[in-house]
C-alpha cells in the first residue's frame, strides 16, 4: 500500500467541474495479488452542499484531477461516497490510475 498527500482535487459531475475544498487528502494506491486499487480519502470538506448533494443521489459517479504535495499528476473516475456528519469523503477509484 502507497499513501500519497494530495493538495489539489477536482471532480467533474453532471458536466459540471468543482474544486474541492478540504483540510486534508490523501491518494492510497492498493496492490494485491497482481491488481491496483485507488481511493482518495479527503477530511474537513467546507462544500456542505456537495456532500448533502451526493448523499441524495444514486449518480455518484464522478471524473477526478489533482495534484499530489510532491506535485505529481493524479486523473481518473471513480465514486464520490460523501460523509456529511464528518465533513469527508471516500472517491473510491474505478479502474486504473495512470502514472499510480
Amino acid at each position: 500500500m502507497e499513501t500519497y498527500p494530495v493538495a489539489e482535487l477536482t471532480i467533474t459531475h453532471g458536466g459540471k467541474t468543482t474544486k474541492l475544498s478540504f483540510g486534508a487528502a490523501r491518494l492510497v494506491v492498493v496492490a494485491d495479488a497482481g491488481y491496483k486499487l485507488w481511493y482518495v480519502e479527503v477530511d474537513g470538506m467546507t462544500q456542505h452542499e456537495l456532500l448533502r448533494m451526493f448523499s441524495e443521489t444514486e449518480h455518484i459517479g464522478v471524473g477526478l484531477s489533482g495534484v499530489t504535495a510532491g506535485g505529481r499528476p493524479l486523473a481518473g473516475t471513480g465514486y464520490f461516497h460523501p460523509n456529511p456528519t464528518r465533513r469527508a469523503a471516500a472517491i473510491r477509484g474505478d479502474g486504473e490510475l495512470p502514472g499510480f
